[in-house]
């Protein structure tokens, strides 16, 4: 059993997840397990030797660099004056809806500004990146893109069509999907051969089998990969035995309605964040709240100010 998963008991709601988490001292007990385990690591000097606990649990005291530290340092959570009760329930109900959570909805949830919210999701999605693109997908690999964004009336248009390249905002996604596995997913700058090819090649074990549909751009794949084989959808043929792109197509799905049900209009700049948001929530989709709420924080030793964010 991973660490800080034996220490948290099982919760149904938020109403529980509240209950199990009532004070900052219970807090910093679990997210000082699931980042340590049984051995407090000093951020300073990156011993472990022998640290204390002080201020009531609060603070540790590395024996070796004197300093003290809280369980707080090199994480999200650094800098923000807000308890770790408010940052534990702005996770579960942000990792707890499928289709995510907006600002607007958060800053009334738990009663924090608005603008306290948004900064709150995005340290959040910094955070669950899974950087799935840095793992070569093997076995049956499903590759597809697709834009986000735009105009109204542009947004069912054919995606390689001049209307839709033309449509205001829009912004191309490209994703691979393993067969029953996890799914990358990127924003990139334009779609064609050369970004596509660049991508795969990258991020795919050569001896995969690649599943696409007729876009011209996925041609001679076969010369890289294993196998190609690819659906004709301009032809109204989405599905041909074990020839399918169905579980990237899923995916962009449930991006699409969560921007534009709950998130309504992202800007290019942002996108990718909110991507990585949805594509751990995906990949995570078959373990249970208690586990992906665990998850997320094992994830959570990352440090954002609000400066840095808005640079990238």
């Amino acid at each position: 059993m991973k660490k800080g998963y034996s220490t948290m008991k099982e919760f149904k709601n938020l109403t529980d997840l509240t209950k199990q988490f009532a004070t900052e001292t219970e807090c910093i007990q679990f997210l000082a397990n699931v980042r340590w385990g049984d051995k407090p690591v000093c951020p300073h000097c990156g011993k472990s030797r022998k640290i204390y606990v002080v201020a009531g649990g609060k603070l540790f005291k590395c024996a070796d660099c004197r300093k003290q530290f809280s369980v707080r340092v090199g994480t999200i959570f650094e800098d923000s004056a807000l308890p770790l009760t408010k940052w534990f329930m702005a996770i579960y109900l942000l990792m707890a809806h499928r289709k995510g959570i907006s600002s607007m909805q958060l800053h009334r949830d738990i009663g924090v500004t608005q603008k306290t919210a948004w900064f709150m999701l995005h340290r959040i999605r910094f955070a669950v990146r899974t950087k799935s693109f840095e793992k070569k997908l093997k076995g049956t690999v499903e590759a597809d893109e697709t834009f986000v964004g735009g105009e109204e009336k542009n947004k069912h248009l054919d995606k390689r069509t001049k209307n839709s390249y033309g449509g205001k905002n829009k912004t191309p996604v490209f994703g691979i999907a393993q067969r029953n596995g996890i799914v990358a997913a990127q924003t990139i700058d334009r779609v064609n051969k050369k970004t596509i090819d660049a991508i795969m090649k990258s991020q795919i074990d050569p001896d995969a089998t690649i599943m696409t549909d007729d876009w011209k751009g996925y041609k001679d794949l076969d010369v890289e990969f294993l196998h190609h084989y690819s659906v004709n959808h301009s032809k109204k043929e989405y599905v041909r035995g074990r020839v399918h792109t169905n579980r990237i197509e899923s995916f962009w799905a449930i991006l699409k309605r969560g921007i534009f049900g709950i998130y309504h209009q992202v800007s290019k700049k942002h996108l990718d964040k909110y991507v990585d948001e949805f594509e751990f929530r995906f990949n995570s989709k078959d373990i249970d709240d208690n586990k992906r709420f665990a998850l997320m924080l094992e994830n959570c030793s990352v440090r954002l100010t609000y400066k840095n964010l808005l640079k990238i």
